[in-house]
């Protein structure tokens, strides 16, 4: 592994501890300084993305649940995010996974559930 890769992975691993201890020290429902969806503030509606700070907490706490409540849309998509990472570090020995997770239609599966999720919860109020 070069020292520029090894760098980056390492720059990573520590951004997303301070931010796992961030978010499990701070409620994001209680505490102030975190950002707030835009798109809920004008409009009123919740994008995909509503509730994920608060998920966050929820399961730095071990509150599954909670965290469903808060966005069920989370959990698969840490499963997704897992799934990229991996397929990233073995791209050589595994080049159509890799391409797979990379190509346009993938690009355009992602959107279509992104699109129904925000649609969905919405009408249902999740």
């Amino acid at each position: 592994m070069s020292t520029r890769r090894w760098f980056l992975i390492s720059g990573a691993v520590i951004g997303v501890a301070l931010l796992a201890a961030l978010y499990f020290t701070y409620d994001p429902s209680k505490a102030g300084f975190f950002p707030q969806c835009i798109t809920y503030k004008l409009t009123g509606y919740k994008c995909a993305g509503c509730g994920t700070q608060r998920a966050i907490h929820a399961l730095l706490h071990g509150d599954v649940v909670g965290a469903l409540r808060n966005n069920a849309a989370l959990p698969i998509t840490l499963v997704v995010v897992g799934l990229y990472f991996w397929a990233d570090f073995r791209r050589e020995k595994a080049p159509r996974l890799y391409n797979a997770l990379n190509s346009g239609t993938a690009a355009i599966i992602a959107f279509v559930l992104i699109v129904v999720w925000t649609v969905t919860r919405n009408i249902f109020g999740w």
